[in-house]
């Protein structure tokens, strides 16, 4: 049986309990099916959270390598951006963020940017320096390893180095790490709904959670639904991230 459309509004079954005909998880308070809401706000609150944490690898990974391997001013200048960012506590930044650039009504980009657009790029802008120190301190050890010093015994250019003995050994420990900042940017996102500055209401797990968490006492399924989605999807990345933390350190101890 198809689902409802999850913005429809049907006040005829207003605040319908989990498992009743034709809504298995329920409605809230509008009549909106809750599971139609879940399907639809996975898509947003994985493309918000891949995206940003995606984006923020490969700049930050870059700046990190870049940074050990060239030392230098260069080093000092990229080191020095990375502690200022994290000194500041990661929501305040993305509100001031989102307060400046975005439209404050999110049903009408008016003269801001997309809410959307802006909640990316500043999460992304927060995420960077944490993924770029790891490629730095991961840059680091594998810049004294042997092989890498007889390359560059050799003659090998440092853009071959950097490319062929450098970037291989450094992508997966990010990778894994990945995996956990994905699941922060979930739950950040959720925060960040609750306060008022996430998407439009019912476009991801976390605008549900905010839109319906005044009905929690009455309806409470409208909440603790979407509530469940984030911790079972944070708690699925912080495994796969372990996991895969378990297998790079092996493959480190045999090299």
């Amino acid at each position: 049986m198809p689902l409802p459309e999850w913005d429809a509004y049907d006040y005829d079954a207003s605040g319908v309990g989990m498992f009743s005909k034709g809504h298995l998880f329920g409605t809230d308070y509008d009549g909106s099916d809750v599971l139609s809401q879940l399907v639809h706000g996975t898509r947003m609150s994985l493309v918000i959270s891949f995206v940003s944490v995606l984006a923020a690898s490969l700049i930050g990974g870059a700046l990190g390598i870049i940074a050990a391997y060239r030392r230098g001013w260069i080093d000092s200048v990229i080191t020095m951006y990375f502690n200022v960012t994290l000194s500041i506590p990661t929501l305040i930044l993305v509100l001031a963020m989102v307060a400046v650039f975005a439209s404050p009504d999110p049903f009408d980009p008016g003269a801001g940017m997309p809410r959307v657009l802006v909640l990316v790029l500043s999460l992304t802008f927060v995420i960077i320096p944490v993924l770029g120190r790891l490629a730095r301190s991961s840059a680091l050890s594998w810049t004294g390893r042997d092989f890498v010093l007889v390359a560059e015994s050799l003659g090998m250019k440092k853009r071959a180095i950097l490319w062929n003995h450098i970037v291989p050994n450094v992508v997966p420990q990010m990778m894994s790490v990945a995996f956990l900042a994905s699941g922060v940017v979930i739950v950040v996102e959720g925060g960040l709904a609750i306060l008022g500055v996430g998407t439009n209401p019912g476009e991801s797990w976390g605008s549900i959670l905010a839109k319906n968490r005044g009905d929690i006492s009455m309806i409470p399924h409208t909440t603790l639904l979407p509530a469940a989605a984030i911790a079972l999807t944070v708690m699925a990345l912080n495994y796969f991230g372990d996991y895969y933390r378990s297998k790079i350190d092996g493959r480190e101890s045999r090299i």
